[in-house]
């Protein structure tokens, strides 16, 4: 049985009040990094060099930071950790669109556009798919360019040459 509440806390040296002042159950001690990870989102896309499209400001945020979270010593077991507990996948998809939600309104202020743009909505979840998307692969890196360049250029049936 995973540890309570009370065992983290007692294991911190703290009161389990302690812990729920900076936790709001135990899902979010799984996912510590959910604020910073959200927030380094936006900030890609609002902090992005002058003259740096969306889509490249992306781009590069996906490739410096997801490829070596997937290749983390702890990834496959953190990974199996949340797919077989079905309170932690719950609370992984809330995250998920939560993230969704604040990157298309970040991408939407960008543009001038209206919070409910579908074109931004859907660019912020075919982002945040990325990892799931390459996660197999055996180069993340060229798996993320891959799918950037679909995001870029459109979908073009395999085999196709791009159309001029």
């Amino acid at each position: 049985m995973p540890p309570g509440i009370r065992d983290i806390a007692d294991a911190a040296d703290v009161s389990t009040a302690t812990v729920f002042k900076h936790f709001s159950g135990k899902e979010a001690l799984v996912f510590d990094l959910d604020e910073d990870r959200e927030a380094e989102l936006i900030a890609a896309v609002r902090e992005r060099p002058s003259g740096q499209g969306i889509l490249d400001a992306l781009r590069q945020h996906v490739l410096d930071t997801w490829p070596s979270i997937e290749a983390h010593p702890q990834g496959p077991a953190f990974l199996n950790l949340v797919d077989s507990t079905p309170a932690l996948r719950a609370y992984a998809e809330r995250m998920w669109t939560r993230y969704a939600d604040s990157l298309g309104a970040a991408i939407a202020d960008e543009l001038g556009v209206d919070h409910d743009d579908l074109a931004c909505k859907a660019l912020a979840r075919f982002v945040l798919d990325i990892p799931a998307l390459t996660r197999s692969r055996p180069d993340h890196r060229a798996a993320v360019e891959a799918v950037f360049d679909i995001l870029t250029r459109g979908w073009q049936p395999p085999g196709k040459p791009p159309a001029s």
